[in-house]
């Protein structure tokens, strides 16, 4: 591998910290900000809430300035402008001042996530887009697990205020080394589908199957995530925000299973890794029903990493499939994956008032099973019909 190559990889798996850092930052302080601001949980929650409803929106937008600017140009500004909203998120006087600048972080993480993703796609063919794909998506592990767990302990020493101002000066450096080692793309022509033909390539089967697998990943995510913080903040485990952000290092077995799985996944179809996916997170969110903290931390470990494993499936799956409408392919992919992280964080709470995490289990079992059962009927290749002899 060259060493342009090499810096490329490096800097996607950047990108994917970049996207990641913020998105989920408030998941394990919920408790702090409910009572800074005197509101319950819930209305807490609308930090996670509308941070994905600002990515859902703007994912769209975002695939065309990828297409009008130059991609590398496009990803760093955006890695750089997220640490102007971290900071003013510090000075929230009032839990609307906060939703709004979280709302504001939603809208600019799609310039990182749906630009990097195009960008391989453009940038590579084959298998070697589900490897780097894997890669990238290492990436948002490490910065969804950052992104918590800098935090949490920055909010049990600190304070929830400065934790946002040193998560603010994370994505400042995170920029300046993307910045450092992505190179630029060549320009991609363009194509010469017409516009009905364009989208009728986006409403095909095979994508609207990316766009529901990605819709069941994230909301079964962001529902274990959210509701099991709750769940291990109260008795008998009583965890405080510093433990709870540490949990999220069950995050880093993913860091290490998906960049192998990419690499062993080249010459497979997506749809095996998918199916392995769900299978880990399954078996995953099983194992969480037993009250034990260990089997628990396993199962959220297990869950996890079937998450980001479908993750990298689907991403590699639509920035491939969509051939020339890549970019708007991607963009569509990424507004229905964070409409499911959205109504992962509301739905739930339905059952949690009263069948508690049990009851946020079973729903979340069942969108795990969704996954596999969209992706196997829609993204397996059609089997040719046999010809009857004479």
């Amino acid at each position: 591998m060259n060493l342009p190559q090499h810096h490329a990889r490096l800097a996607l798996f950047l990108c994917g910290c970049a996207a990641f850092l913020h998105l989920y930052a408030t998941q394990g302080i919920l408790q702090v900000l409910a009572q800074e601001f005197a509101v319950g949980t819930a209305e807490a929650g609308w930090s996670i809430t509308l941070t994905t409803l600002g990515v859902a929106l703007s994912a769209p937008l975002s695939t065309r300035l990828s297409s009008c600017f130059p991609q590398r140009t496009v990803i760093v500004l955006a890695a750089l402008l997220l640490a102007l909203p971290s900071v003013l998120l510090a000075g929230a006087g009032s839990l609307f001042q906060l939703l709004a600048w979280r709302l504001v972080e939603g809208l600019l993480i799609p310039l990182v996530f749906a630009t990097s993703v195009a960008y391989i796609g453009d940038r590579w063919s084959g298998g070697t887009v589900t490897e780097v794909t894997s890669l990238y998506v290492a990436g948002t592990v490490l910065g969804g697990f950052a992104g918590r767990f800098v935090t949490g302990v920055a909010t049990q020493y600190l304070g929830w205020r400065e934790a946002f101002v040193v998560l603010a000066g994370l994505s400042v450096l995170i920029g300046l080394a993307i910045h450092r080692l992505l190179p630029a793309n060549p320009p991609v022509p363009a194509g010469n589908t017409t516009r009905r033909a364009g989208l009728r390539e986006l409403c095909s089967k095979p994508l609207l199957a990316a766009y529901g697998v990605g819709f069941c990943v994230l909301f079964s995510q962001v529902a274990t995530f959210t509701y099991a913080g709750l769940y291990l903040s109260q008795p008998p485990f009583a965890l405080g925000p510093a433990a709870l952000g540490t949990l999220y290092s069950v995050f880093l077995l993913a860091l290490v299973v998906i960049p192998v799985a990419g690499r062993l996944s080249r010459s497979r179809p997506q749809v095996e890794l998918l199916a392995v996916a769900a299978l880990l997170g399954v078996c995953g969110s099983a194992l969480t029903l037993l009250s034990s903290l260990w089997l628990m931390v396993l199962g959220l470990a297990l869950s996890s990493t079937g998450v980001f494993l479908a993750q990298a499936a689907a991403n590699a799956f639509t920035s491939t499939r969509a051939g020339p409408n890549k970019a708007r392919a991607v963009g569509l992919y990424l507004s229905c994956y964070y409409l499911g992280g959205s109504g992962g964080a509301l739905v739930p709470a339905l059952l949690w008032e009263r069948w508690g995490w049990h009851g946020c289990v079973a729903l979340i079992v069942m969108f795990q099973l969704l996954v596999l059962l969209i992706g196997w009927f829609g993204w397996r290749a059609p089997q040719p019909r046999r010809q009857l002899a004479g």
